[in-house]
């Protein structure tokens, strides 16, 4: 696939990616959602996930969550339900998906992203995540005891790389086995958009502003996601200096389940061209560590085999997270290295808490 106009879109049409869902829609199901996935060029801090989730049975009030990482082992955390924000923007476009103080908007599809926080999230340490003793969910109480912290951010994003795209929608469905449609239920039936970009923006903390330049990844779907059947997952991806890049999702194998069947979607971009690719080295989430973890990966693809080492860094945990069936969940940056370079990426797993380990 090589770079230009028709291909960037990664075969969705482009007016998908700034057409918000306009009022409730009539499935309960249904849901819109944005995200980033945020990493300061140099690691000095990670954003890694900044979420709305809007769901048709709650539409006035959209769930969203952050998690930002600022080195020494400090986390701010937040996840709570907040009033809708209108989707028009200024140009009188459908093209806004906030809650309260987070707001995404397109600016131009598939090219241009902003996204601006202003909120007041819990702020603790990585070590109390890792034992369950800083646990912030939308759907339970939190512990009156957490300090709260203001926090601003305010960040263009400018895409690097052309749209991964998994379009499940009614009419991709036929012809699909009974398995495939469950695993494609699990990644939504509907559409998503995944674009590693590069980004501007200014960051307020403890009454102190500095300007970042950053990369990272953006998410863009609407779909209906049954999550009955969620069984973990290993999630990674990263662009480089010279503008090649990659991302992987992957799956764990089912009991009797063939390599084969796993599910295991991958991409690798070569600066010009995206080539489909399959993971042979998967770093499911074994350790729960706040740092220094190795999540190297191997990408096979038609043009050869990828070797990309990873260690983790800037690392957020949610343990026992009902969102992904009780597992443990992790969300966080990787310092990815290729050929000489490195770039700071994302990595979310999850895993059941048997399989977990914490390592001091």
């Amino acid at each position: 696939m090589s770079d230009d106009a028709s291909d960037w879109y990664g075969g969705l049409e482009p007016e998908l990616d700034w057409s918000m869902i306009p009022g409730q829609p009539e499935d309960p199901e249904m849901r819109e959602s944005a995200s980033v996935w945020l990493f300061e060029e140099n690691g000095a801090f990670a954003f890694p996930r900044i979420g709305i989730e809007a769901v048709g049975a709650n539409w006035a009030n959209h769930r969203f969550d952050y998690n930002g990482v600022l080195g020494g082992g400090r986390v701010l955390r937040q996840s709570r339900y907040g009033a809708t924000l209108p989707v028009l923007s200024d140009t009188g476009r459908s093209s806004v998906l906030g809650a309260e103080g987070l707001r995404f908007e397109c600016l131009e599809p598939f090219r241009k992203w902003r996204v601006t926080l202003d909120d007041m999230p819990y702020d603790g340490r990585t070590h109390d995540q890792l034992r369950g003793n800083f646990r912030i969910f939308a759907d339970s109480p939190v512990d009156p005891s957490f300090r709260q912290t203001a926090v601003k951010l305010d960040a263009e994003l400018t895409m690097v790389v052309p749209a991964w795209t998994q379009d499940y929608r009614i009419e991709k469905l036929a012809g699909m086995s009974e398995k495939q449609r469950t695993d494609a239920g699990l990644m939504g039936y509907g559409w998503r958009i995944e674009q590693l970009f590069r980004a501007d923006g200014e960051l307020t903390i403890d009454g102190e502003t500095r300007a970042f330049k950053a990369q990272g990844s953006r998410i863009h779907r609407q779909s209906v996601r049954p999550m009955g059947a969620f069984r973990g997952h290993c999630w990674q991806s990263a662009v480089f200096p010279d503008g090649r890049g990659f991302a992987t999702i992957a799956y764990p194998l089912r009991e009797g389940e063939s390599e084969d069947e796993r599910y295991n979607v991958a991409y690798w971009y070569d600066g010009r061209e995206m080539h489909p690719a399959r993971a042979t080295k998967i770093p499911f989430l074994r350790n729960l560590m706040a740092e220094g973890d190795d999540v190297s990966l191997e990408l096979d693809t038609l043009v050869g085999r990828i070797a990309i080492g990873g260690t983790t860094t800037l690392g957020s945990f949610h343990i026992g997270n009902q969102g992904v069936g009780g597992m443990n969940n992790q969300q966080g940056a990787v310092r990815y290295t290729l050929d000489g370079m490195s770039a700071y990426g994302m990595i979310e797993r999850s895993s059941p808490a048997e399989l977990c380990t914490l390592v001091e």
